[in-house]
């Protein structure tokens, strides 16, 4: 469906959240770049569980947290798509249609935000889900799989799916913010890959609060590594970090998409 027909079925001046959050969907779940994305993300994370479950000799590791090792490789390509759902539109200049259609800016990126992070959370939590299941069949047989009913292991399973969310939802505000495709994803893989890893280099105590570390240290892991040497925040602590890094990015851009031109 077209901008225009949409436009079509809604009375003018009558838009509502679902009207505006419906056009969202079906221009997101149109393009073949979505889907392939996202099976991309959930293979990436089985396949590289069931590899890490085959080869892992003990059980005096967190098994969980290495079953979820596949989903952070998926944080790329979760917030670079995240990025093209926003900048994808100023690209192909149908920003200024979906505009016209949509003047209240601040209801569109909710549109955005609530469609894209309800797919990928979705997609996050099955594929979270999935790889725990595989990595833990993957196990040698004297390697006694965990169990959801574990302790910790739940909130791990969950939350590492909740994590991915987010960084897709940091994606689309650097995307609202930057504009420019090729740039917005430099943003992102500069400051979440690699300059915020390498301050964590030369400035230990931040480890914890690099995103990479917080879903791969701290959402993911039954029993973060919380010591002098590790600087890891607690599965609860490092979701609201990455909680506040979203609504900071969506926010900054919700801001600045009303004040600039199309």
């Amino acid at each position: 469906m077209t901008t225009a027909t949409w436009e079509s079925r809604v009375p003018a001046g009558h838009y509502r959240f679902r009207h505006v959050a419906r056009m969202e969907w079906i221009k997101l779940w149109s393009l073949r770049s979505t889907w392939w994305t996202l099976a991309i993300t959930f293979a990436g994370a089985v396949g590289i569980a069931v590899v890490v479950g085959a080869k892992t000799k003990d059980a005096s590791g967190d098994l969980t947290n290495n079953a979820l090792a596949g989903v952070i490789p998926g944080m790329l390509t979760i917030g670079v798509l995240g990025v093209l759902v926003m900048t994808g539109e100023y690209s192909s200049g149908a920003i200024r249609s979906t505009l016209a259609v949509v003047p209240h800016r601040r209801l569109l990126l909710a549109a955005k935000t609530a469609v894209y992070g309800v797919s990928v959370l979705a997609v996050g939590e099955a594929g979270a889900f999935i790889a725990f299941l595989a990595g833990g069949a993957a196990l040698p047989a004297r390697v006694p799989a965990p169990s959801l009913g574990q302790p910790g292991v739940l909130r791990a399973v969950v939350l590492t799916g909740v994590g991915l969310c987010l960084i897709g939802l940091l994606g689309l505000g650097i995307g609202a913010i930057v504009r420019h495709t090729a740039a917005a994803i430099s943003v992102l893989v500069g400051g979440v890959f690699v300059v915020a890893q390498f301050i964590a280099m030369i400035a230990r105590p931040v480890i914890g609060y690099v995103p990479i570390s917080i879903i791969g240290g701290s959402l993911s892991a039954v029993t973060p590594q919380s010591d002098a040497q590790h600087h890891l925040l607690s599965a609860w602590s490092g979701l609201a970090m990455l909680c506040l890094y979203a609504a900071v990015v969506l926010g900054t851009g919700a801001l600045l998409l009303v004040r600039r031109d199309a």
